[in-house]
C-alpha cells in the first residue's frame, strides 16, 4: 500500500525521465519513518559463506543481530542500473550513517557474489576496496561461496533469479549474468522486511525504513508490558 501509493505519486510528478544512474533523484517524498508498518515478508536463508578474508561463516551470523541490507552481485557487473547502483546507493547510505551517531553500530550491508567460481575472497575483497576494511561505524561485508551447490539455496531461499546469458571464457569474465537487481532489509531477527529494486532503491527511500525499524523495535518492551 505504501509502495503504490508512492508510486501514484512518482507518476503524478511526471517520473520516468531519465535519471542519473548512481544516484537516482526521487520524484516524490517518502513517507516519514514510524508512519507505516513493514511486513515480514520471509526468513532470511542460512547457509556456508565465506568472507573476503576466506573464513568460513553461516550466513545468519551476518544477517542476525544488526538491521541489514543485503544484496547479491558480481564483481564484474556493468550494467548502471545493476550491481553498480546498488553500490553506490548504499556507499551513499553508508556516508549518512556515519554522519548520524544514533544509527551507528546498528546497521550492517552484505554484499554477495553470484559467481563463486571467479569472485574469490580475493576478489570480493578488492571489489569491496575500502569499505571491506573492518572497523568503523557500519559494517559492510563481501560475501562469496565455495562453490555453486553452497550458493543455490541461499539463491532460492531470497527468491533471487540469475542466469547466464553466454559462455564465460575460461580464466576471465564479461557481463553476461542476467538478473533482476534486487535489496533485502533484514531485521534483527533474520526476517525480511522489504525487498527494493531499481525504482525503490534509493538512500532516502532505505534510511527512512531502517529507521521504521529501529522505532518499531524501541516500543516492542513497551508494547509487551502493555498486554
Amino acid at each position: 500500500m505504501r509502495r503504490a501509493a508512492a508510486l501514484a505519486l512518482a507518476l503524478a510528478a511526471g517520473a520516468g525521465a531519465a535519471q542519473e544512474p548512481a544516484v537516482p533523484a526521487l520524484a516524490y517524498v517518502p513517507p516519514a519513518p514510524g508512519s507505516y508498518r513493514l511486513e515480514r515478508i520471509l526468513r532470511a536463508p542460512d547457509g556456508n559463506v565465506l568472507d573476503s578474508d576466506g573464513r568460513l561463516h553461516r550466513l545468519s551470523e551476518l544477517t542476525t543481530g544488526k538491521i541489514t541490507l543485503f544484496s547479491f552481485i558480481y564483481t564484474y557487473c556493468s550494467d548502471p542500473k545493476g550491481c553498480p547502483l546498488a553500490y553506490a546507493t548504499l556507499h551513499s547510505l553508508k556516508q549518512t550513517v556515519e554522519r548520524t551517531p544514533a544509527l551507528q553500530g546498528k546497521i550492517r550491508f552484505v554484499s554477495m557474489s553470484f559467481d563463486p567460481e571467479y569472485d574469490t575472497p580475493v576478489a570480493m575483497r578488492s571489489y569491496g576496496g575500502q569499505e571491506a576494511r573492518a572497523g568503523g561505524p557500519l559494517e559492510w561485508r563481501f560475501l562469496t561461496t565455495r562453490n555453486g551447490r553452497e550458493l543455490a539455496p541461499l539463491l532460492d531461499g531470497f527468491g533471487q533469479d540469475v542466469s547466464v546469458a553466454a559462455a564465460q571464457p575460461a580464466g576471465r569474465r564479461i557481463p553476461v549474468l542476467s538478473h533482476m537487481l534486487k535489496v533485502y532489509l533484514i531485521d534483527p531477527g533474520g526476517t525480511v522486511r522489504e525487498i527494493y529494486s531499481t525504482s525503490w532503491l534509493h538512500p532516502a527511500v532505505l534510511l527512512n525504513d531502517i529507521q521504521t525499524l529501529l522505532q518499531e523495535r524501541a516500543q516492542a518492551p513497551l508494547q509487551a508490558r502493555r498486554r
